[in-house]
């Protein structure tokens, strides 16, 4: 029997009292419903009896006694199964309810996150709710008819379809197969052997789980590998429909229903604590974390390395990089085996931010930790909701011995299959081959036209500050008495001590042209005691910066101890590499064009980058110039042929 088929002809006949984009809403829950169900049949007996031995017990031993009754991290107490809510048409609507009502609290939170009371009160509004509840009922979706792996198959198929017929973005929710497949592969690709014995235990989290698309990719590709592997999978999203999705098809897999969280990843980590094997993670694009701020700042401050971003946080736009710390924070320590995790981002966690920023603080950590083993160029075009240039990070603490110290890039984003028919934004689809392609280059782990093997200190670099000594000259012109005057400090003085300044300044007279600061002090402190006005700290420094203007030949400004005074405006910096010596760069790259340059030590600033683009460029030599000239001269002589025709 193809289910997929028998349940979207349900859907289907929804049509009219609901829109194509609804039918999730009732189609996912009824097959969640219906699966229960059939898990449950065998055990309803013992339940039911269980249920009256121990209403009197307290909560927790009450629900301690009927999961164990029922064989499952889940039960019902209600004496009414599927076949007998509709055995009784009347009274469907009420006794579904009461149906519902008899789940465990953790089974009841999918069908209130999936907001199923409303869905099933419109099908009783519009006479549709028996139709769908006794088709529904027909379907035999018991484990032994149907076995945990192809109800999640089943299940993923209704997802898939649901999507396709919602209006909603799709990439808000649901990643591409093919994508995840590729994170998938490549997670897992080092591992082989390992995952291949018999009696592995291995866990896998999603921090952003969205409807569990990933979840359900690693569970079908391990079990394929290993059928006797026992998987546990962890996830959580802030999205109630979303969560409610995945949820459900944790449980239709038979996964433990509790590993399934809601909230917000960033401001409530539901695994607090928690370790896991493996992760995989396609966090939101480009979307700013102000609302997580407060929270994520504070954790920054107080815990320090002790929490998630000790390390440093990204600019408030784009929270990608929390999402990666937070997978990284994840990880096992090496000594029990370590972790591998794979995430999906844009490209500003490579170079976004310059030395000493939180994002370049973050790479530098990373780099500095030997946690990045790999990072692939993604094709453009990929994702439902965004077009943009997109890398998978695979981080890891358990590198093999030659990948120690070094960092792997390769280069997919030629390696792509156009799609016929656009989905969003999505124009390009990964194919087998392609990903065969990418998943051999990260195994193969050798330098290459599309792989390149980096130390980890290439991407290092320190940021130096460049100084010029400052020149001015000063001069006491109409301008520039009038440029003094307009400053804001100046501003602020009354009207007697404003005409005092303006009269000390026009006593300096417009022949004199002061090169030298000390000379100059003197000069205007003598016209300031002729005019009997005082000169306060503050007001000679204002007069001396405003009246001011660049010289090169001047004399250098200097400070109390006789060391030289820095121009701003002549403030540069310079990225050094990691390696280099920083007083042998500035004698090749920066004396040359300024013998008088310094560098300011105390400035200095330590920072990471990975210019992933620049290290995958291939230069073009243009067209000769003469074949160019032929082309223009061809495209001319057409011209005039069609003006000559137009003419006639």
């Amino acid at each position: 029997m193809n289910h997929v088929a028998f349940i979207w002809n349900i859907a289907e006949s929804l049509r009219g009292p609901f829109k194509p984009s609804e039918y999730g809403s009732v189609v996912l829950p009824f097959t969640v419903l219906r699966r229960l169900d059939a898990v449950l049949a065998d055990t309803k007996p013992v339940v039911l009896e269980t249920a009256g031995m121990v209403a009197s017990f307290p909560d927790l031993l009450q629900v301690a006694k009927l999961t164990e009754a029922s064989g499952h991290e889940f039960y019902n107490t209600s004496p009414f199964d599927l076949g007998k809510l509709v055995a009784d048409p009347q009274d469907l609507r009420a006794n579904l309810s009461s149906y519902l009502a008899g789940f465990s609290a953790n089974v009841r939170d999918i069908f209130d996150r999936f907001e199923f009371d409303k869905a099933l009160n419109k099908l009783a509004e519009k006479n549709r709710l028996f139709a769908v509840a006794e088709k529904f009922a027909q379907a035999d979706f018991h484990p032994r008819t149907v076995s945990n792996i192809q109800m999640g198959l089943v299940f993923e198929e209704l997802i898939r379809f649901a999507n396709e017929k919602s209006n909603e973005t799709a990439g808000d929710h649901y990643t591409p197969r093919e994508v995840i497949a590729l994170m998938v592969q490549l997670l897992f690709a080092l591992d082989d052997d390992a995952l291949s014995k018999c009696g592995v235990v291995r866990s896998i989290y999603d921090p952003t789980a969205g409807t569990g698309g990933m979840l359900s990719v690693v569970d079908e590709y391990l079990r394929r590998m290993n059928p006797g592997i026992q998987l546990s999978l962890y996830g959580q999203d802030y999205n109630d429909a979303s969560y409610a999705i995945c949820k459900a098809d944790m449980v239709i897999k038979g996964q433990d229903v509790d590993n399934i969280a809601l909230g917000d990843t960033l401001t409530e980590d539901a695994f607090d604590g928690k370790k896991f094997d493996y992760g995989l993670s396609n966090p939101p694009f480009g979307v700013d974390w102000k609302d997580q701020r407060g929270y994520v700042e504070d954790e920054h401050t107080k815990l320090g390395f002790n929490g998630r971003f000790g390390p440093g946080t990204p600019a408030v736009s784009d929270g990608a990089m929390l999402f990666l710390l937070h997978l990284v924070s994840k990880m096992r320590k090496p000594e029990d085996g370590g972790s591998r995790m794979a995430i999906v981002l844009n490209g500003s966690p490579l170079f976004s931010g310059g030395a000493g920023s939180g994002e370049s603080s973050i790479r530098k950590w990373l780099l500095d930790n030997d946690l990045i083993e790999a990072i692939i160029g993604m094709p453009k075009d990929m994702f439902y909701n965004t077009g943009i240039s997109t890398y998978i990070w695979i981080l890891t603490n358990r590198k093999d011995g030659d990948r120690k110290g070094q960092v792997q890039l390769i280069d997919g984003r030629e390696m792509f299959t156009k799609l016929r028919k656009g989905l969003g934004s999505k124009r390009n689809e990964l194919s087998p081959q392609n990903i065969e392609t990418i998943v051999g280059l990260y195994a193969g782990f050798e330098d290459g036209e599309h792989s390149k093997i980096f130390r980890n200190e290439d991407f290092l670099y320190r940021t130096i500050t460049v100084e010029r000594p400052l020149r001015l000259n000063w001069h006491a012109t109409r301008e520039r008495i009038d440029t003094v005057l307009e400053a804001k400090a100046i501003q602020k003085l009354n009207e007697a001590d404003a005409a005092a300044l303006r009269a000390t300044l026009d006593r300096l007279g417009t022949v004199t042209v002061w090169s030298n600061r000390t000379a100059f002090h003197k000069a205007l402190k003598d016209a300031a005691n002729a005019e009997g006005f005082t000169l306060s700290v503050a007001l000679l420094k204002t007069v001396t910066t405003e009246l001011g203007e660049q010289d090169g030949t001047a004399d250098t400004c200097a400070d109390s101890k006789g060391n030289p005074e820095p121009d701003a405006s002549l403030r540069d910096t310079e990225n050094v590499p990691w390696d280099e010596d920083v007083d042998s760069y500035v004698a090749r790259e920066v004396l040359p064009y300024g013998p008088d340059a310094w560098v300011d030590k105390s400035k200095t600033k330590e920072g990471a980058e990975i210019p992933f683009t620049r290290h995958f460029y291939q230069y073009v030599t243009p067209r000769p110039l003469e074949e160019i000239d032929r082309d223009l001269d061809t495209v001319m002589d057409q011209l005039r042929a069609m003006l000559a025709e137009v003419e006639r």
